[in-house]
């Protein structure tokens, strides 16, 4: 199965040298059946690009929490066992799933991050959060608009480059 891992570049750094993501459970999005409700499509192209927004939206709350981090999401897909990943049973966290066991990087396909120019909207964005989440209109509009920047396709051997 392949999920979705939001992180920051510094998670990223860290599991890059250690060749794993530390702890567990992982939380990833992954194509589930709440998902597939919650787009309402059963295109799986479509829906993999749904999971992997959920996850950008949550790398984006990963910032938020840490303000030493750089401002660019960073999404890593990678292949599970079926197994391993076990959705949220609540309908309102479509797509989230537990990853149990070791995520390694040896089985990651890709890492998804913002380009260096998208920083000010992303650091914008963290700052608007809160309000978005009370309803703030003008708020929830400044957190679009680091969603208006699509996320850049690297391959796993890429990694040492986006994090130099």
């Amino acid at each position: 199965m392949r999920v979705y891992v939001p992180l920051t570049l510094s998670a990223l750094a860290r599991a890059h040298e250690a060749g794993e993501l530390a702890g567990g459970p992982v939380t990833a999005y992954a194509v589930t059946p709440a998902l597939r409700d919650w787009y309402g499509s059963e295109d799986q192209e479509e829906l993999e690009y749904a999971a992997l927004g959920r996850a950008a939206g949550a790398s984006l709350r990963l910032l938020a929490e840490d303000p030493e981090a750089v401002r660019r999401r960073v999404v890593l897909a990678v292949d599970v066992p079926d197994s391993a990943a076990h959705a949220d049973p609540d309908p309102s966290s479509a797509g989230e799933v537990r990853v149990e066991g070791a995520v390694r990087m040896a089985k990651a396909a890709a890492v998804h991050a913002d380009a260096a120019d998208a920083a000010e909207a992303v650091a914008a964005a963290t700052e608007a959060l809160t309000a978005a989440d009370r309803g703030d209109r003008e708020a929830a509009s400044v957190v679009d608009g680091a969603e208006d920047h699509e996320l850049l396709w690297f391959a796993r051997q890429e990694i040492p480059d986006l994090l130099a």
